[in-house]
């Protein structure tokens, strides 16, 4: 066999099989040729109608009385009787408590006392002021005989003297006569107010409702010794129930504008399945980082217990040309997307607040570039951007 033949044998298979491949490549059908298509969202949409709408202002706050009553003892005493407990409701004039009366008149009899005794010093210094300035008559009247009787030597220098001694002496007995019976106005008022303050002190001996109220708290039991301004019990009017909830600062002039134009803006909320009304009243002076205390009075007769927290929904201005959308209509706070052609375009709004609804409430946003009809992305996508092919279910 020739030498070349011989060597090229080994590669001859090789040759064979990349011919065999490429044949077979050649021949083989070609797939399909696949045309890349845009993957479209399929999402809800809304019809924008711009409206006058009435945000809401959601607040938690707690219950309190500004205008509860604490009843004290006016004087030390021994407590005689309760008559209420804690939660009661009492009526206007109702007895709730009382002292011991025998510590009390004492102390109304003393100063009863002590006046009679200064009218009657008053009666006596002026009978006394009439003897008194007689006597200093017939003194003024000794010394000027006594002078007339000296001047013709008939009388000596001591008997003069003496004269004018007694005439000093009836002078001052006048003088602090007349000053007595000056400062007996003033005596006589000071202890006209002790024995009024006695009597008060003694009426409050009973403990008695001011109005119509609900008892807070009995701090003092039947038998105690009580000290002076020692509390007994407290009470609060079932009328003057407030709730008070920090307002954001952002909001709180706008709040503060409404109530100064008159407007009644009213809350409403539940405690333990009941309705409650509640009407803002004022606001606070002071802001803090939470907010501005706000302060709602609670509708008579709501029977939410002190200190109860609670949740409200507050209405606000009316604010015109606003769109109420579903939460998931907006993304990253401040922005919506409006489809137009199927595609999505991101538009800015300005968050006004919050629409109490019957199916979870709603945002109200301010878009001034979409007009009414368009439609407008409901559905919350994550990865919603510019140019997003979308198509809506209507």
């Amino acid at each position: 066999m020739h030498p070349l033949l011989r060597r090229a044998l080994p590669i001859l298979p090789i040759v064979a099989g990349v011919a065999g491949f490429a044949a077979l490549k050649a021949t083989a059908p070609k797939p399909p040729v696949v045309e890349p298509r845009e993957r479209v969202w399929r999402v809800e949409t809304l019809a924008a109608a711009p409206a006058a709408h009435q945000p809401v202002l959601r607040l938690y706050g707690r219950v309190e009385a500004p205008d509860r009553v604490r009843a004290a003892a006016p004087v030390a005493g021994r407590l005689l009787e309760v008559r209420v407990r804690d939660g009661d409701r009492v009526a206007p004039g109702e007895l709730l408590a009382r002292l011991d009366p025998r510590d009390l008149e004492p102390r109304l009899a003393q100063a009863r006392a002590e006046l009679e005794k200064e009218r009657l010093r008053e009666r006596h210094d002026r009978e006394a002021l009439a003897q008194e300035q007689e006597i200093l008559r017939l003194a003024q009247n000794a010394v000027a005989r006594a002078d007339k009787v000296q001047a013709q030597r008939l009388a000596s220098e001591s008997s003069v003297d003496e004269a004018r001694q007694q005439l000093a002496r009836a002078q001052l007995a006048v003088t602090l006569r007349e000053q007595a019976l000056a400062e007996h106005p003033a005596r006589l008022a000071s202890l006209q107010a002790k024995l009024e303050e006695a009597e008060r002190d003694a009426a409050r001996a009973e403990v008695v409702a001011p109005f119509a109220a609900r008892i807070g708290r009995v701090e003092s039991a039947a038998g105690d010794q009580l000290q002076p301004n020692q509390a007994i019990l407290v009470l609060y009017p079932v009328d003057g129930l407030y709730v008070r909830a920090k307002v954001p600062s952002n909001r709180s002039e706008e709040l503060r504008a409404a109530l100064a134009a008159g407007q009644a803006l009213r809350a409403r909320g539940e405690y333990a399945g009941r309705a409650l009304t509640a009407t803002l009243e004022r606001l606070g002076g002071e802001a803090e980082a939470r907010g501005v205390d706000a302060l709602l009075r609670l509708a008579p007769d709501t029977e939410v217990p002190l200190g109860a927290f609670v949740d409200l929904a507050l209405d606000r201005t009316p604010a015109d040309g606003t769109l109420a959308l579903p939460f998931a209509a907006l993304h990253g706070g401040n922005r919506i997307f409006v489809v137009e052609d199927g595609r999505l375009r991101g538009v800015p709004v300005e968050r006004v607040g919050e629409l109490d609804t019957a199916d979870g409430g709603r945002v109200l946003v301010r878009a001034p570039g979409v007009a009414a009809g368009t439609r407008i992305l409901a559905t919350h996508l994550p990865n919603a951007v510019e140019g997003l092919k979308v198509e809506g279910a209507r």
